[in-house]
């Protein structure tokens, strides 16, 4: 199975946290790293995301068709969460969270090494079926 950890794109700053927009260019940076991804030949049979606002629009920009929220990955998600949520989901699955969740994950389920995970970041797993 290929797992495509993204963290969202750029968000505005405010309040309630849940419901913080992407900027603009968080729009762009998601619409280009779909692009990016299906150049890469990466084409996912689902996009799983946070529940939270600026994860589900990074989710939908990426262009891969309605991303999916999943509680599991709100703020705080664990690789066993990941794991949980992708099961049963295909192939290649597209999950999109927060920092530093997606670091820590991206290492628990790789090599141990936390990767930098800027907005819109990406870090492709494959992990054992």
């Amino acid at each position: 199975m290929r797992l495509v950890l993204v963290r969202h794109a750029e968000a505005a700053p405010g309040t309630p946290d849940e419901l913080r927009t992407l900027t603009t260019e968080g729009r762009e940076q998601a619409r280009r790293l779909g692009e990016q991804l299906r150049a890469d030949g990466i084409q996912p049979d689902a996009v799983l995301t946070s529940p939270l606002l600026r994860a589900r629009e990074t989710g939908d920009a990426l262009g891969f068709g309605t991303a999916q929220a999943r509680d599991a990955l709100a703020p705080g998600a664990t690789e066993d969460d990941v794991r949980g949520a992708i099961t049963g989901r295909g192939e290649t699955v597209v999950v999109v969270g927060h920092q530093p969740d997606c670091g820590r994950i991206a290492a628990a389920l790789g090599d141990g090494t936390e990767p930098a995970f800027p907005p819109a970041g990406v870090f492709v797993l494959d992990l054992p079926s």
